[in-house]
């Protein structure tokens, strides 16, 4: 029993964020990142500035979400990290985890983690801009491909990780979304103020439930990195052409978390890298796609 449990510690230590153990780093000044971990200051970094006008619109294949709506088999525990809030993705009631393939993705991934990016009452906090404007709250879905063992060897690939991206704008209304699985994270918001601390919504969710009715058909798709350190340039990233609405009743819970030194953890998003020669692809639903070649 003992190791059982300490396996899965090792686990979830691991699979949370996809970042080594013990990483520390701070919002503070970002440009610095690059001093402690080269990686930062490399190219093909990520977030970047995505625009309707620039971008290359082919009909990439659309995205297939396995097992994204079936129920996960254990309770989530999300977390307060210290530089977000994050939960590990558990397997679903099927015994395996909900996987993604299509768009960019020649391969299978696996998802392992979601988290948050967001600002302050006085910033709005997406890491990625859309045609020009940042809005309130970023979620990131973390797949692995299934191909590697670990997520040191994902990655040290360039197509070891897979990101999904979903940005949020603050409507004004007296009542909250129906957006079951949101609502349970946002929820959870109010017990994880204090560093390291934990919650666990009381309900099964299924990491579809995330989704809400987002066009899952019409994304940007480009390749880039991790946007923490150590910025490994190992993500093929998947950004949501629309914003789903969040109350403005949520967007301040993630004002009230606090760091590990008892700061407010606020403006938790990476500056914009540059887009350098990279190529950035637009897919609509309605498009035909063909395969890249």
């Amino acid at each position: 029993m003992l190791s059982r449990l300490l396996l899965l510690f090792a686990t979830f230590c691991s699979a949370t964020h996809l970042l080594p153990e013990g990483l520390r780093f701070s919002y503070d000044d970002p440009q610095s990142w690059r001093l402690s971990y080269p990686q930062c200051g490399g190219n093909y970094q990520s977030p970047i500035s995505l625009s309707l006008h620039k971008a290359i619109p082919i009909g990439l294949p659309p995205l297939h979400f396995g097992h994204y709506d079936q129920p996960f088999d254990e309770l989530l525990s999300v977390r307060n990290n210290g530089h977000t809030v994050e939960f590990r993705v558990p397997t679903t009631v099927l015994g395996e985890r909900p996987f993604l393939t299509g768009g960019l993705l020649g391969d299978f991934y696996e998802a392992r983690a979601v988290h948050f990016h967001w600002g302050s009452s006085q910033r709005k906090g997406s890491e990625h801009l859309l045609n020009g404007r940042r809005y309130d709250l970023e979620m990131h879905i973390v797949h692995r491909n299934t191909r590697y063992q670990s997520d040191e060897e994902a990655r040290n690939q360039t197509d070891g990780l897979a990101v999904l991206a979903v940005l949020f704008k603050v409507v004004r209304t007296s009542y909250l979304f129906y957006q079951p699985g949101l609502n349970e994270i946002f929820g959870s918001l109010l017990h994880l103020g204090d560093f390291n601390s934990s919650y666990t919504p009381p309900a099964f969710l299924t990491l579809g439930s995330l989704l809400g009715n987002l066009d899952r058909g019409n994304f940007y798709a480009y390749m880039g990195s991790l946007t923490t350190p150590p910025c490994s340039p190992a993500v093929v990233w998947h950004v949501f052409a629309e914003v789903l609405p969040i109350s403005h009743l949520e967007l301040p819970k993630f004002w009230q978390l606090r760091d590990r030194r008892g700061r407010p953890l606020l403006n938790t998003f990476r500056p914009l890298q540059s887009v350098e020669a990279r190529q950035v692809f637009h897919r609509r639903a309605s498009e035909a796609y063909v395969w890249l070649k």
